[in-house]
């Protein structure tokens, strides 16, 4: 098998909180994406980062997600946070105990796509990460933040791309072991990904 064009990937899961979920913009299909990013990562065997933005105040992470529950998907780190940026003191602590050969491909999904998903990236671009911002994965409370949000985190180098598009990336050959597994994921959620691409990926 050819050397996969992303390596060392991680997937971060930034601040997808009950409190939110009123107050962001078509935040259930933000948690799709997720969902379906999450489902990629077992097959994969991407290792996944999630934080809460004080949660005392703003809630755990949505049931639905399974982190960290029984039978759910389990995290190498799920932190609570007061920072902004996804990257704290205890996050990268985690991110060293991989042990990754090179920098990580860090694959951002949450909110709010202009604060700490912003801050997030810029964090990890400067720790000397590639970063892929997932389009349809990433909202705000105000619709408008976003598209402004992605073209500045493009100009400052981080990939803005797709959840299925990041997923036939990784796999890369249709050869693969795993490539029927993701063509089901893919399949099963057809008709989410599409209206979520409808609504959130509107150019």
């Amino acid at each position: 098998m050819a050397q996969r064009r992303i390596a060392n990937p991680a997937l971060f899961i930034c601040d997808l909180q009950e409190k939110f979920r009123p107050a962001i913009h078509e935040f259930p299909k933000v948690v799709a994406t997720a969902q379906k990013l999450l489902k990629a990562s077992q097959i994969l065997d991407i290792p996944v980062f999630a934080t809460t933005q004080n949660k005392a105040r703003l809630g755990e992470t949505c049931p639905e997600l399974k982190l960290d529950q029984p039978g759910g998907i389990r995290t190498v780190c799920h932190h609570d946070k007061t920072l902004f940026s996804m990257v704290t003191p205890e996050v990268k602590k985690s991110l060293d105990s991989l042990n990754a050969s090179g920098p990580l491909s860090c694959i951002i999904v949450g909110i709010e796509s202009h604060i700490c998903v912003t801050q997030t990236t810029l964090d990890l671009l400067k720790a000397g990460h590639k970063v892929y911002v997932i389009a349809d994965g990433v909202s705000s409370c105000n619709k408008e933040e976003v598209p402004i949000a992605l073209a500045r985190l493009r100009h400052e180098g981080a990939v803005v791309t797709t959840s299925e598009s990041f997923m036939y990336e990784y796999v890369g050959d249709a050869g693969t072991p795993e490539f029927k597994q993701i063509i089901k994921v893919v399949k099963d959620t057809s008709q989410t990904t599409k209206e979520v691409m409808q609504t959130l990926c509107k150019i």
